[in-house]
């Protein structure tokens, strides 16, 4: 089997990586939503890719895996990979979870951090009334991740929340940094209190913090959130798009904190983990299969935090739904280090009906069944996706 072209199409906010081979054979692999622009990055990577055996997937990816870096980039070089494993798994008629090892677990456990409602405001019994909601959700979540601090409009819409000054730059992630007050910390542990009145010891409250902390401010704020049995504290100091790592500082807070200190959903590549792993530097690593370099990145990582006592929750907010079933396939593999991974939905909602092999109701309890059909478990229905696709990519399913 060879590869016989790489194509990239936009379908409704995602770039959507097809690879076509010489046996009629296609595999696909999705990039998070919103970063359409890296269409023409992924297709610089055709003429290295084509006339390669898909199957033979680390060696294709030798070649091409130094062309990703720290999110977004490492997206283009993560989403041809997934797709290289659908190939795979169709071609030896096995679900892709069998080419990594085999499955250890029949169902995976998800966590909310993506169906969201808008917040009435930024007070305590706001974030109470939240939570009631998404503990109200069919999919019946055990673990509810909450965005605030520095990750939410709280650093702005509270008055004088930190010393900072507003960070005036257009795009996601850039940084709003800066002190935080004795106000802002004290309505911040205000806000946990009352989600916490509401989950009690039903549902696992997670908070994505920042990032943005500063490093005396995060140790304070670990010790003031001790008593409400928090599963971590995302992604304090640095963290999504920041492009580097911090390990030597998170260090410093995670063995100053009895709350438990997570981050990773920025980071390219095992190489860039190793020394929050072997240093211990965090409690809980969130890598995301869609810019860590692929699931089977994402598995190495995984199965060396576990010999170093680290666990793991998978990041994968807007990864669509062929990057939910990547998600799926990879972590019914994880060692027992596997809390949950970040649960991703359909945007726009019609992408729920180009996409066949899910189960409906998706989640259940909490759960997700895993897939067991060939590749990644789910397939993209060309007649329908057809009427999805922007002038310059018709051709994409010819």
């Amino acid at each position: 089997m060879k590869i016989v072209n790489l194509k990239c199409a936009v379908i409704g906010k995602s770039p959507v990586v097809r690879i076509v081979t010489d046996e009629g054979i296609s595999g696909y692999g999705q990039a998070e939503t919103w970063k359409h622009y890296l269409k023409p990055h992924i297709l610089t990577f055709r003429d290295a890719l084509i006339g390669e055996d898909p199957t033979l997937v680390e060696r294709v990816m030798l070649k091409i895996r130094q062309r990703g870096g720290f999110k977004p980039w490492g997206a283009a070089v993560s989403a041809i990979e997934m797709a290289l494993w659908d190939v795979a798994g169709k071609a030896a008629s096995l679900p892709v979870h069998k080419l990594l090892g085999g499955k250890v677990r029949d169902k995976v456990r998800v966590y909310n951090g993506s169906i969201r409602f808008p917040l009435d405001g930024y007070r305590p019994e706001d974030y109470a009334a939240d939570m009631r909601r998404m503990m109200a959700l069919p999919e019946g979540f055990t673990i509810i991740k909450q965005p605030i601090g520095f990750h939410s409009p709280m650093k702005r819409e509270v008055p004088d929340f930190y010393y900072g000054e507003p960070n005036r730059s257009p795009y996601h992630g850039a940084l709003d940094r800066g002190p935080v007050t004795e106000k802002g910390l004290k309505h911040l542990v205000e806000c946990v209190a009352a989600m916490k009145e509401v989950t009690g010891n039903e549902v696992g409250l997670a908070l994505d913090c920042g990032p943005g902390w500063m490093l005396n401010d995060a140790i304070r704020l670990a010790h003031l959130l001790e008593p409400y049995n928090l599963l971590w504290i995302e992604d304090t100091l640095s963290g999504d798009y920041t492009p580097w790592v911090n390990a030597g500082v998170y260090r410093e807070l995670t063995r100053m904190s009895r709350v438990p200190i997570h981050t990773g959903e920025q980071i390219y590549l095992r190489q860039n983990f190793k020394e929050l792993v072997e240093t211990n530097a965090v409690h809980v690593i969130g890598p995301d299969p869609a810019d860590v370099g692929g699931i089977a990145e994402l598995k190495w990582i995984a199965e060396y935090a576990d010999l170093h006592g680290i666990t793991i929750a998978p990041h994968g907010t807007a990864n669509g739904l062929l990057g939910l079933a990547a998600l799926i396939q990879v972590c019914a593999t994880l060692p027992n280090n596997f809390i949950a991974f970040e649960y991703t939905t359909a945007d726009p909602d019609w992408w729920s009906d180009i996409v066949e092999g899910l189960p409906d109701p998706i989640v259940r309890n909490g759960m997700i069944d895993v897939l067991d059909r060939p590749g990644m478990g789910v397939e993209i229905i060309p007649e329908r996706a057809k009427e999805y696709l922007f002038d310059d990519d018709q051709d994409f399913f010819d």
